[in-house]
């Protein structure tokens, strides 16, 4: 839990570099809308999970999977 503002700014700033690289792709609108409400979502879950100060193992699982599908979302628009 030490760690927590550090992971909120660095998880932040990799979900909104995935909802700009979403935003400046070439899919469809309604897939663009759902996967940035699915990157907004995760972001918010994990910042949520740190300020109602939930179990670590909750929180650290949320910061993984707002990592790992922002990351999946940068590297499916960079092919």
């Amino acid at each position: 839990m030490g760690y927590a503002a550090i992971a909120i700014i660095g998880q932040s700033c990799l979900g909104s570099v995935a909802a700009m690289a979403l935003l400046m792709g070439s899919t469809g609108m309604i897939l663009k809308m759902v996967l940035l409400f699915l990157i907004t979502i995760f972001c918010m879950a994990y910042n949520g999970a740190v300020l109602a100060q939930l179990k670590p193992i909750s929180s650290f699982n949320l910061l993984i999977l707002s990592l790992g599908f922002s990351t999946l979302v940068i590297l499916g628009h960079l092919i």
